[in-house]
């Protein structure tokens, strides 16, 4: 039997991320992250876009892309990204009520800039995440390779 676990989303950072580093080294970045569904207002006949509030988790990789790096130098609230990822239930016990509890996230694989960032650096639709702009002295927008 077949399995797929993918996912693919196109939304905005709805805080800043919150960065966490373990005692190993390793590094995640915790992102609030929104995506809109579109629905009909039975009342109104007009159509309006319900928020999806998702969490995002960005790991630096042991080998390979430092994600979570990129996540902390280069996005903030508000920003739009194209995000890859797969779905993952996390659970836990409540400390001070004893209570089970759990949650679904999305352990990002990869995501991309669909805007500028700040300060005029930032790829545009289509790039990798691993690509950026120079800071530009009058429209230009040559991109580079971003070393992590």
């Amino acid at each position: 039997m077949a399995n797929l676990n993918k996912v693919m989303l196109i939304g905005r950072l709805t805080r800043d991320p919150e960065i966490k580093t373990f005692s190993t080294g390793g590094k995640v970045a915790n992102i609030g992250f929104a995506v809109n569904n579109r629905k009909k207002n039975k009342q109104s006949g007009e159509w309006e876009d319900v928020p999806v509030w998702i969490d995002l988790k960005v790991f630096n990789r042991e080998t390979g892309r430092k994600m979570a790096d990129l996540v902390e130098s280069s996005l903030k609230k508000g920003q739009q990204i194209y995000v890859e990822g797969h779905l993952v239930l996390e659970e836990w016990t409540g400390k001070e009520d004893g209570k089970k509890a759990s949650k679904m996230v999305v352990i990002v694989d990869d995501f991309q800039f669909l805007e500028k960032r700040e300060g005029g650096s930032g790829g545009g639709m289509g790039r990798p995440a691993s690509a950026a702009s120079k800071p530009s002295g009058g429209g230009d927008d040559t991109i580079e390779e971003v070393p992590f």
